[in-house]
């Protein structure tokens, strides 16, 4: 067992499941920092790795996917109100047991399950399914047991936000007006509490 593996602090049984069905000759390590990444972003781009779709060499039928180590998983992010509108539905087989779970919940319960549920909802449904989500590997925080390797960090590209809505647009453009008129009306009451004092004043020395 290699020293990163015995200074593994999480469960090191989960970590290293299935390593040894995997043929990791001329494999890449390739490691994702998911903090502050958006879920949706980052998980199309490791189904792409994962895949082996970022090689010259990518055919269909055959594994050639590099392995996917993915860090701070916990500190993932959403767009808009998913935390609390998206849910997970599955059926236990019994009438009426249709069962579901938020995003809020799935986070606070098993962040590693939301990563690993996007990625292979990407992933075609056909038998190189299972070897490839052998070669996922989650964890919550920043530590894994696979520092001896030779790791590549994956760089994800700068996200390009596309250009504002018009009802978005007019939205910000009345609430800067808005504000703008507030703070005019604001001055203005000022200076009129002004003049009423010297007005005032000047009536009273007479």
């Amino acid at each position: 067992m290699s020293t990163a593996a015995q200074n593994f602090n999480g469960n090191l049984k989960k970590a290293l499941a299935g390593i040894r069905r995997i043929n990791l000759e001329g494999l890449r390590w390739r490691v994702f920092d998911a903090k502050g990444q958006v879920l949706g972003r980052l998980a199309s781009h490791i189904s792409t790795v994962v895949q082996g779709k970022d090689k010259p060499t990518y055919t269909p039928y055959r594994e050639d996917g590099d392995m996917c180590i993915i860090i701070n998983a916990k500190d993932i992010s959403v767009t808009g109100r998913k935390m609390t509108d998206k849910f997970y539905r599955w059926h236990t087989g019994y009438i009426g047991h249709l069962k579901e779970r938020s995003l809020k919940d799935e986070m606070a319960k098993d962040p590693t399950e939301v990563i690993r549920k996007a990625v292979l909802r990407m992933l075609p449904r056909n038998k190189l399914r299972d070897d490839r989500d052998l070669k996922l590997r989650i964890f919550p925080g920043n530590e894994h047991p696979f520092g001896d390797r030779a790791l590549d960090p994956y760089i994800m590209p700068a996200r390009q936000v596309r250009e504002m809505r018009p009802r978005a647009r007019r939205a910000m453009i009345r609430a800067q007006k808005k504000a703008e008129q507030q703070e005019q009306g604001s001055t203005t009451n000022a200076r009129k509490g002004k003049k009423r004092e010297e007005f005032e004043s000047e009536i009273s020395v007479r």
